[in-house]
C-alpha cells in the first residue's frame, strides 16, 4: 500500500527551519528534512527526542573490554600460563593494548549495525531520489492528512515559507 508525500525543496536553512516548525504546528506528519549538511536547531524544530545511539555505542564497548579481558585472563592464567620474564601471569598492563582495540572495534561495530537497522539503510533498499538535496538544496517530507485539502494546506504553508518547489509522490508506508 502505498501513501502520498509532499516534498517541499528550499534554498536556504533558514527557511527550512522555519517550515520544519511551521509544518509541525499545523499538525502534518513529517516524515523528514534532508539536508546537504548538519543544521543547527533542526532536531528542536523537528521534535526529535536525544539519540539512544551514544547507550548502544557504550553496550558494544563494554562487551568489547569484557571479552578482551576475559579472552587474556583466560589465556595467561588459566588455560596456557606461562612464566615470561619473572611476571605475574595475570600482568593488567599487558592486556591494555588488546583490549583498547577490541573496546573501540565492538563499538563501532556495534553503532554503525544498530544505525543501519534503525533506518533501515539495507542494501537494495530504495530510498527516493532527491534531485540536489545533496549539494545545496533542502528538502521537507511531510505526509498530510488523508483530505485534498490538507495537502493543498500544507503545499500552501511550504510556499509561503520560501519553497521553491513541491512534489507528490507515492511511497510504499
Amino acid at each position: 500500500m502505498s501513501a502520498p508525500v509532499l516534498i517541499g525543496y528550499f534554498e536556504k536553512e533558514e527557511q527550512v527551519l522555519e517550515a520544519t516548525r511551521a509544518v509541525r504546528e499545523a499538525g502534518h506528519d513529517l516524515r523528514d528534512v534532508y539536508t546537504p549538511y548538519a543544521v543547527h536547531g533542526l532536531d528542536d524544530a523537528m521534535g526529535l527526542k536525544p539519540s539512544r545511539l551514544t547507550w548502544v555505542c557504550f553496550v558494544g564497548g563494554l562487551t568489547g573490554c569484557t571479552l578482551a579481558m576475559s579472552l587474556q585472563l583466560y589465556t595467561s592464567v588459566v588455560s596456557w600460563p606461562l612464566n615470561v620474564g619473572g611476571k605475574p601471569f595475570n600482568s593488567f598492563p599487558a592486556f591494555i593494548p588488546v583490549t583498547f582495540e577490541l573496546t573501540v572495534l565492538f563499538a563501532a561495530l556495534t553503532t554503525v549495525a544498530a544505525f543501519l537497522v534503525r533506518t533501515k539503510l539495507f542494501p537494495g533498499n530504495k530510498q527516493p531520489a532527491l534531485p540536489r538535496v545533496t549539494d545545496d538544496r533542502f528538502a521537507i517530507v511531510v505526509a498530510p492528512r488523508q483530505t485534498p485539502e490538507s495537502l493543498e494546506a500544507a503545499e500552501d504553508l511550504m510556499r509561503r515559507h520560501g519553497a521553491v518547489a513541491t512534489d507528490v509522490r507515492e511511497v510504499p508506508s
